[in-house]
């Protein structure tokens, strides 16, 4: 096993764990439940959340296209390098 090999499992574990702790941070979508949890929020923390919300849909969709790639590259690298 040569060091790139190791380099990039290294940061494929990494961009795995990440990908898995953003999503886990992201809300449900429980749009029906507005009178049960949290209807009185104010207009201002709705969209306060709602930013927050969509900079984590950006982050999990970014680390999605990494980890798909660096996944596609690992299996390259381990069928013609050698």
């Amino acid at each position: 096993m040569s060091w790139y090999e190791i380099l990039l499992g290294v940061i494929l574990i990494v961009t795995a764990i990440s990908l898995v702790a953003v999503v886990l941070m992201q809300e449900g979508r429980a749009d029906g439940l507005g009178a049960i949890a949290g209807g009185a929020e104010t207009f201002l923390g709705k969209n306060k959340g709602r930013t927050v919300e969509q900079k984590l849909v950006k982050i999990t969709k970014a680390l999605a296209v990494v980890f798909f790639v660096l996944s596609l590259l690992a299996t390259l690298i381990v069928l013609f390098v050698k």
